[in-house]
C-alpha cells in the first residue's frame, strides 16, 4: 500500500480553495453573503476584466475587531457556530468559516476593516495564504475586500476561465440574485467603471425587481402569498402570458438564502398547468420561510442544494399560493399597438399646408420682374366612403339599424332573445352579424358584439375596451372547467355501439380508468382480447371518430403521473378538446355573444387548457393614441 502523506498546510489549503472558487462570481457570492451577515444595509461591488484582475467589496456592516481579522482568514473560524447544535439551526448566510481562507490561497486580498466603537480600523494583506501586513488605519465603519489576481499562484486553474465579458455575466448574475433575495439593502454593482445595477433597498420587492429584472417582467408579476403548518411563502410569479421558454427567470429563496428545489419548482409548475402555453416555463420570485432544523442546507458545498424534512408540506404550500395568486391577480393579456409617429403637416388645412411649403427661389433667367415659385402640395388621397358594417352588402339607403335586446332573468337559464325591427327592411349579409346590446344587472358592463374575423376571432366591445376572443379557446375552457368541476354532463347513447380495438398498452390504461371516463360522460365495456365497446359518449362529441378519439385518450393517460388530479386533467383536456367548436365553423349572432359574456364575466375563462389565451384586450385610449386622436 503506498505510504500516507500528510500534505502540507499551502497545498491542502488549495484543495480546499477548489471547494469554494471556482471562479470570480463565486469570490463575489461568498464576500456579499458574509457582508449580508455582518448587517450591512449599503453594499458595493467593483469589478475589473470580469473580476479576474480585480474585485472590491464595500459594506457598512459591522466591521471587524482588530484582533479578529488575522483569524477571520483561518480556515474554519467563523462567529457564527460554537458547538454541533448550532448546525441544526444555521440562520446565517455563510457559517463554515472556509471563504477568506479559500479564496486568500489562490489570490492577492487586501481589507479595511472598522468597528463602531473602535478608534482606528485596520489594514491587512495576505496573498497566497502569507500574512503580508497587519496595521492600524483609519478607514470608515465597516468592512472593504479587495481581490486582485485570482488564481495567480495556480496558472492550471485559470485556464478554465472564461473569457472576460463571461465571467462579469457571472459576477453580475450572482448580484442579481442576492439584490432580489435582500430588497431591504441597497446594491451597487460597477462593472469596468460603469454602474450597471443600483437597488435602492426600499424593502419594497416590485422595485428591486424593477431594477433586476427589467420592466417589461417586472409589470407582469403578481403577488402570492400563502401559509401552511408553519411554512410561509411570499414572492411575485408572472402571468401566464409571460411565460418563458426557459427556466432562467426563476428564484427560489429559502430562509435568505438562494437554493435550489425541485419541489418549489415542480409546485409552481403544476399551478400553472392548462394555464401556462405548453414548452413555456413561468417566472417568479419566491420567498420560503421554514423553521431552520427541518432543513438541511449543508448538502452541497455552495450550499445550493437543500434537503427538506417534509417535502409534501412545502410543495402544498407552494402550489396553493401560486394558484391562488392567479386566480385572484392575473388579468386579461392587452394589446398596445405601436403608436405610429404622425407629420405634423398631415393635420394642416390644404391652404396651411401650400402657405408652408412655398419658398421663393431666386431671379427667373428669363427676366428680373419674374420669380420662381415652388408649390410642393400634399399628394391627394381619396377617402374611402365609409362603412357601417363592413359585412353587409347594401342594395338601398340604410335604414335605421336593427338592435337586439337581451334581457336574462336569471344568469342560470338560457337567455331568451326577443328581436324588435324598426321597419320591414332587412339588409341582406354574407354573415349574420346584428348589433347586439345586453341590459344586464348594474354591476355588469353590457357587451355589444361588433362581429367576427376569419370565422375564428369574435370581436366584442365592452365598455371602453374591443376584446377579440378565440372562439375554439373560450369553447374549450369552458367544456374543460365543466369536467372539471364536476358540473353533470350531458350524455349521448350510439345507436350502433363501436367497437374499438387498441394496443396492450392503450387497452390497459382505458381499463385502469374506466370509472374516471364513466364520470366523463363515456360508457365503456370490456369486450376482451384488447377490445373495448363504447355504447355511449359526452353529447359534445357525437361526430367524432370514435376509435381515434379512445386511442388518443389512452395516449394522453399514459402520459400522466401517478396523481390522480393529473390524470383527470390530462382526461378532461383531450375531451374539451375534441368537443369546442373548432376555428372556421360558423355560429349564430346569438352564440358568438353569448360565449363572449361567459368569457368576459368570469375570472376563470382566461387561457385554454393548452396556456393559450383565450382573449385579447384593446383599450380605447390604445386605439385613439394608434390613430393619432390623442398623445
Amino acid at each position: 500500500m503506498p505510504k500516507i502523506n500528510l500534505l502540507e498546510k499551502h497545498i491542502s489549503e488549495l484543495i480546499a480553495a477548489g471547494e469554494v472558487v471556482e471562479r470570480p462570481a463565486s469570490v463575489l457570492k461568498e464576500l456579499v453573503e458574509n457582508s449580508i451577515d455582518a448587517g450591512a444595509t449599503i453594499i458595493t461591488v467593483e469589478i475589473k476584466n470580469g473580476g479576474i484582475s480585480y474585485m472590491r467589496i464595500t459594506d457598512n456592516g459591522c466591521g471587524i475587531d482588530p484582533d479578529d481579522v488575522p483569524l477571520a482568514f483561518l480556515r474554519h473560524a467563523t462567529s457564527k457556530i460554537k458547538n454541533g447544535e448550532d448546525l441544526n439551526s444555521i440562520s446565517t448566510l455563510g457559517f463554515r468559516g472556509e471563504a477568506l481562507a479559500a479564496i486568500s490561497s489562490v489570490a492577492r486580498v487586501e481589507m479595511l476593516t472598522k468597528t463602531l466603537t473602535a478608534d482606528n480600523g485596520t489594514h491587512y494583506k495576505i496573498e497566497g495564504g502569507t500574512e503580508i501586513q497587519n496595521v492600524p488605519s483609519g478607514c470608515p465603519n465597516g468592512t472593504t475586500i479587495i481581490i486582485k489576481d485570482i488564481f495567480y499562484n495556480t496558472p492550471a486553474r485559470m485556464k478554465f476561465l472564461k473569457k472576460d465579458v463571461s465571467e462579469a455575466n457571472a459576477c453580475a448574475g450572482v448580484i442579481d440574485r442576492i439584490a432580489l433575495s435582500h430588497p431591504e439593502i441597497s446594491f451597487k454593482f460597477i462593472r469596468d467603471g460603469k454602474q450597471t445595477l443600483s437597488t435602492n433597498g426600499d424593502g419594497n420587492l416590485k422595485n428591486t425587481a424593477y431594477s433586476v429584472l427589467g420592466r417589461e417582467l417586472s409589470n407582469s408579476l403578481i403577488d402570492a402569498n400563502g401559509e401552511i403548518g408553519g411554512v410561509k411563502v411570499n414572492g411575485l410569479i408572472c402571468k401566464p402570458v409571460f411565460c418563458k421558454p426557459t427556466r432562467n427567470n426563476q428564484y427560489t429563496f429559502l430562509n435568505g438564502r438562494l437554493v435550489r428545489s425541485g419541489t418549489v419548482i415542480a409546485a409552481v409548475e403544476q399551478a400553472y398547468k392548462n394555464s401556462a402555453m405548453i414548452g413555456k416555463f413561468p417566472s417568479f420570485v419566491l420567498y420560503l420561510s421554514v423553521p431552520f432544523e427541518t432543513v438541511d442546507v449543508n448538502v452541497h458545498p455552495a450550499k445550493t442544494e437543500v434537503r427538506f424534512s417534509d417535502e409534501k408540506r412545502i410543495f402544498d404550500c407552494v402550489y396553493s399560493a401560486v394558484k391562488n395568486a392567479l386566480a385572484m391577480g392575473d388579468t386579461r393579456p392587452e394589446i398596445k399597438p405601436q403608436t405610429p409617429v404622425f407629420n405634423k403637416f398631415e393635420r394642416m388645412t390644404t391652404q396651411e399646408f401650400k402657405q408652408t411649403y412655398i419658398e421663393t427661389g431666386s431671379k427667373s433667367t428669363q427676366t428680373d420682374d419674374v420669380k420662381k415659385v415652388e408649390v410642393y402640395n400634399k399628394p391627394t388621397v381619396e377617402k374611402p366612403k365609409p362603412v357601417l358594417n363592413p359585412f353587409i352588402k347594401l342594395e338601398s339607403p340604410l335604414p335605421e339599424a336593427v338592435e337586439t335586446y337581451i334581457s336574462p332573468k336569471d344568469k342560470s337559464e338560457d337567455v331568451k332573445v326577443d328581436v324588435i325591427k324598426k321597419d320591414e327592411y332587412t339588409p341582406k349579409t354574407d354573415i349574420n352579424v346584428d348589433i347586439v346590446k345586453s341590459e344586464l344587472e348594474p354591476e355588469l358592463l353590457p357587451v355589444y358584439l361588433i362581429g367576427e374575423a376569419f370565422n375564428t376571432y369574435i370581436v366584442v366591445q365592452m365598455g371602453d375596451s374591443v376584446f377579440m376572443i378565440d372562439k375554439h379557446a373560450a369553447h374549450e375552457r369552458i367544456l374543460f372547467n365543466s369536467l372539471k368541476d364536476n358540473i353533470k354532463v350531458e350524455v349521448q347513447s350510439l345507436l350502433t355501439p363501436v367497437t374499438v380495438v387498441l394496443s396492450k398498452n392503450e387497452y390497459n390504461t382505458i381499463l385502469d380508468n374506466l370509472e374516471l371516463l364513466s364520470k366523463s360522460g363515456f360508457e365503456i365495456d370490456d369486450f376482451g382480447n384488447s377490445a373495448l365497446v363504447v355504447r355511449s359518449v359526452p353529447a359534445t362529441l357525437i361526430g367524432e371518430d370514435i376509435s381515434s378519439l379512445i386511442s388518443e385518450i389512452s395516449l394522453s393517460l399514459q402520459k400522466s403521473g401517478k396523481v390522480e388530479l393529473e390524470i383527470a386533467e390530462n382526461l378532461y383536456h383531450t375531451v374539451a378538446c375534441k368537443a369546442a367548436i373548432k376555428a372556421g365553423t360558423k355560429i349564430s349572432s346569438t352564440e358568438m355573444l353569448e360565449l363572449a359574456k361567459k368569457v368576459l364575466y368570469s375570472k376563470e375563462i382566461m387561457y385554454c387548457p393548452h396556456g393559450r389565451p383565450v382573449a385579447f384586450e384593446i383599450k380605447r385610449k390604445e386605439l385613439e393614441k394608434m390613430f393619432g386622436r390623442i398623445q
